[in-house]
């Protein structure tokens, strides 16, 4: 009984952490990245760049943490980040890094041109942002769904074009609305034209009317 407790929390830590997840770019130990991250001074928030050299990367998930190092003037700064963390806007790879390890703590003890790490050359088609430990509905892993920038870019496109060609299509709906107002208006008009005819002909009829012949009572006043 105590494993199978055990287990279900397992399953809801595992299920918090996954929404925690962000997407972010793929890099590695050597590699520059610029990090914009928000600083908060009392009342006021600001992004802050951090750029340096990535001198490794540790844990996994949402507790996964990178530690990225720089050079102001002349002294060594370090400073790790939370890989998943909500005060990091984003993360730009600025240059890859051709290095054989994955901790590159011997760049404490260099500095100046020493401390540098070289650029590798061609790199090949920048990779896609992902999203690490990606799982369905059901909680199965599956692979985390990659998109190149051109297939970005198209994707893009057709959503646009889609949300261009939506009004279109209620065009002749609203077209069609306004026919059948107009139609309306002008059945109304004429029967409003037969009313107005009728009733002047009434009021000259009235008009043409003979007077009342003198009552008896009115006579006898009359000859009296």
């Amino acid at each position: 009984m105590l494993w199978r407790t055990s287990f279900v929390m397992s399953n809801v830590i595992e299920t918090l952490e996954r929404a925690q997840l962000k997407r972010v770019p793929q890099f590695q130990a050597g590699d520059r990245v610029k990090v914009h991250f928000q600083v908060v001074e009392g009342t006021r928030r600001r992004t802050q760049v951090f750029e340096g050299v990535v001198l490794k990367r540790q844990g996994t998930g949402v507790r996964e943490t990178f530690t990225v190092r720089k050079q102001s003037f002349g002294v060594g700064v370090e400073r790790t980040f939370p890989l998943h963390s909500p005060k990091i806007e984003r993360i730009e790879v600025a240059s890859r890094g051709d290095v054989r390890r994955a901790k590159l703590y011997y760049l404490r003890g260099r500095v100046g041109r020493r401390a540098r790490v070289r650029e590798r050359q061609y790199t090949g088609p920048e990779p896609a942002d992902v999203i690490p430990q990606a799982f369905d509905e059901q909680g199965a892993q599956v692979d985390a769904e990659v998109l190149t920038p051109e297939e970005a870019g198209t994707a893009e496109d057709a959503e646009a074009t889609a949300q261009t060609e939506a009004p279109e299509e209620t065009q002749p709906e609203a077209a069609a609305a306004t026919e059948e107002e107009a139609e309306a208006a002008a059945t109304e008009e004429p029967a409003a034209e037969e009313t107005a005819g009728e009733t002047a002909e009434a009021a000259e009829e009235t008009a043409d009317a003979p007077d009342e012949e003198p009552t008896a009572e009115h006579s006898a006043d009359q000859e009296s």
